[in-house]
């Protein structure tokens, strides 16, 4: 039986990781290594100053004590998996949409990116909702879960569609299942940012800051493929492919001129 290690960002009791969990244990082992806490929007980082303790919550589930995604990733392979690596890794389903530039913040996408850096085939998918108004709290993670494992036996059957240091990225409507327009390979889209730090005074009169949430706004670019955006303004499901090389191979032969004025 294929062996699947899966985390995500939100934290360990989150129910995207126990809906991804419930897809996937009838068509292979599972195994779950999540963070304790929430730690959205932590990016690529891993845990140098402190020790991390992995807990068993139950048989193959485990949380790591404020431990990030990637730590989840980098410290259960070597601990976990010292004899043999699992076969797939996913992170999910995150609480939000991980789209454009914002794959660069996330802990979600960040988890995949270290298994593909470790070597191991590896997905993030993320439940994109409309973070004003919340999600239902009945939202069963329909499409979301016959998507995954529909991909995941594909993969299984198949092969992973990528070479190594590339993962996919995959974003879900918030839609019924069968409203779905069908899935949508993209490109990460172009995402319109503004500043949303609010401040704030404490009860001892001191100052404090805290960065709220950014509107989905993102901007057409001119060009032969159909972004993350419009797939899910589509009522599409979105898979783009992610390399960790972010080389501007373009920009080589200028600034080799540039260098040289």
């Amino acid at each position: 039986m294929k062996h699947i290690l899966i985390t995500n960002d939100d934290g360990y009791d989150q129910a995207g990781l126990i809906a991804l969990r419930d897809a996937l244990i009838d068509i292979a082992k599972v195994t779950v290594v999540a963070p304790a806490s929430e730690k959205s929007a932590c990016g690529h980082s891993l845990t140098l100053t402190k020790p991390l303790r992995i807990i068993e919550v139950q048989k193959d589930f485990y949380k790591m004590d404020d431990g990030t995604p990637t730590d989840c990733i980098f410290v259960s392979l070597d601990t976990l998996f010292k004899d043999k690596k699992p076969d797939l890794i996913i992170s999910g389903i995150n609480m939000g949409s991980n789209m454009g530039e914002d794959i660069t913040y996330s802990g979600t996408a960040s988890a995949a990116m270290e298994g593909v850096l470790q070597g191991i085939p590896s997905i993030a998918i993320s439940q994109v909702y409309n973070k004003q108004k919340g999600i239902s709290p009945n939202w069963n993670f329909a499409l979301a879960k016959k998507s995954i494992k529909d991909i995941v036996l594909k993969i299984f059957n198949n092969k992973f569609p990528l070479p190594n240091r590339k993962f996919l990225n995959i974003n879900i409507p918030y839609i019924n299942i069968n409203e779905s327009k069908g899935t949508k390979i993209t490109n990460a889209g172009y995402r319109k940012y503004n500043n949303e730090t609010h401040k704030h005074i404490d009860p001892r009169g001191k100052e404090y800051y805290w960065i709220g949430i950014h509107p989905l706004i993102w901007k057409k670019i001119d060009n032969d493929y159909i972004c993350d955006f419009e797939a899910i303004q589509s009522n599409c499901i979105s898979i783009s492919p992610i390399k960790v090389d972010m080389t501007s191979y373009d920009d080589i032969s200028i600034l080799n001129e540039w260098i040289k004025e």
